[in-house]
């Protein structure tokens, strides 16, 4: 063997070293459904989390130490429901000349900024062509940093509904288009298929008129049953999970009963929306926070006439839903629609949760990570410091088993590992 290629054989058949470290925190929630530990320290190495014990247990040979001090150390927050493409209050006219590079570029400076805001998983619900995927797949490569994203890619929508282009001209509609409507059930079918070739980790799908699209044909159901089977039968033969826009009552309904995963939204939800929920185990993603978007915006000229119709008439039951929910012991998980409002404020979502669903801080912990990584499909990876998982953690100041305020203090950010900059 050459004696110039020594030195790069060594290292091939060195095994790699470990990288270690040891973070230190006055109180660690392991599992948001337990009590708080006091003082404790966390080992994670090769961005996995190896244990969980005293403050003052050995450290291991090598380790780097972080004292984060008097905070409270957790499991990395998880929504289920953001738009990283998106500003709030972007110009109808944006959707014809932002191209899906400056898509890409916006899409990963609003990863790191709500993975700042201590998320360490976000489940992105429409984002244009092949966007989603690309912030996805360079935050996993470890190109910049940011949250675990999972993707859906552009909605499944009808022709001419909420997900599909409008407000243009015919020709500028159907150049804008992203193939992603169907008429059906086999034609629906067909575009949960083509959605999954692409990349999708998850279907989304619009089961009802939405707010901020330019349709004015109300928030009821647009899909039928059948073509809402179809794309939830066809998605699960593929192993992918379906997330349900809805807003009127009977869309949510219908959805529910289709199969759907998640009702995401569920303004208008009533009782029998409810039971049908219940009956079918649907998870509900409330996203408060994109109600308190479009109220700071409504009626500044932010939005066209029909959209700020629709504004207004959603904010008359704000939260209404979510607290019949909980007392129908609708299962709930953290989403917050950001991107309708301004990224990195969706830790602010706790708050409407206690305030208008009645839930407690523990119930909105819960939804925050234990429940949103079950919806998600993720509870191996993350959702609790067990060892074994991936090392997503944050530190807050103050105790947000008490004070769900305590989760927009984020002072410390790991994903998978990775120390996210703060600054």
């Amino acid at each position: 063997m050459s004696l110039r290629l020594l030195p790069l054989a060594l290292l091939i058949a060195a095994p790699a070293l470990a990288d270690t470290v040891v973070i230190r925190a006055a109180r660690v929630i392991v599992d948001a459904a337990d009590k708080p530990r006091g003082p404790s320290s966390v080992v994670v190495t090769d961005g996995r989390i190896v244990s969980v014990g005293a403050a003052d247990a050995a450290v291991p040979a090598g380790a780097r130490v972080i004292d984060l001090g008097n905070v409270t150390l957790m499991p990395g927050l998880i929504d289920a429901h953001v738009h990283l493409t998106s500003t709030p209050g972007a110009p109808l006219v944006n959707e014809a000349r932002e191209t899906d590079e400056h898509s890409v570029a916006m899409g990963l400076h609003n990863a790191l900024i709500t993975a700042r805001a201590g998320f360490t998983t976000v489940r992105d619900l429409g984002s244009a062509k092949l966007t989603g995927f690309a912030i996805r797949d360079a935050i996993a490569e470890g190109l910049l940093p940011g949250p675990r994203v999972i993707a859906s890619g552009p909605a499944v929508s009808i022709i001419g509904g909420h997900g599909d282009t409008s407000g243009f001209r015919p020709d500028v509609n159907a150049v804008l288009g992203q193939g992603n409507t169907c008429t059906g059930a086999e034609e629906c079918a067909k575009r949960v298929r083509e959605a999954s070739q692409r990349g999708a980790d998850v279907i989304k799908i619009t089961a009802t008129g939405g707010v901020l699209s330019q349709q004015g044909r109300g928030l009821g159901q647009h899909f039928t049953d059948a073509e809402m089977k179809s794309i939830v039968d066809t998605a699960h033969g593929l192993g992918l999970k379906v997330a349900a826009h809805a807003h009127g009552a009977r869309g949510v309904e219908a959805a529910a009963k289709a199969g759907v995963d998640s009702i995401e939204h569920g303004v208008f939800a009533d009782d029998d929306a409810l039971r049908a929920m219940v009956a079918n185990k649907t998870w509900y993603v409330p996203t408060l926070m994109a109600l308190q978007g479009i109220d700071e915006r409504v009626g500044k000229n932010v939005y066209t006439p029909v959209v700020e119709k629709k504004v207004r008439e959603t904010l008359t039951v704000r939260g209404k839903a979510l607290a019949a929910a909980t007392r129908a012991g609708v299962r709930v998980a953290w989403g917050t629609d950001a991107g309708v409002f301004a990224h990195g404020r969706n830790g602010e979502e706790g708050g409407q949760m206690v305030k208008y669903g009645g839930m407690t801080p523990k119930a909105v912990l819960i939804a925050g990570t234990t429940g949103a990584a079950e919806l998600l499909g993720i509870t191996a990876e993350t959702g609790t410091l067990t060892p074994g998982k991936a090392a997503d953690m944050i530190a807050v100041e103050g105790d947000p088993l008490s004070d769900v305020a305590a989760l927009t203090r984020v002072r410390f950010v790991m994903t998978a590992g990775r120390i996210v900059p703060m600054q």
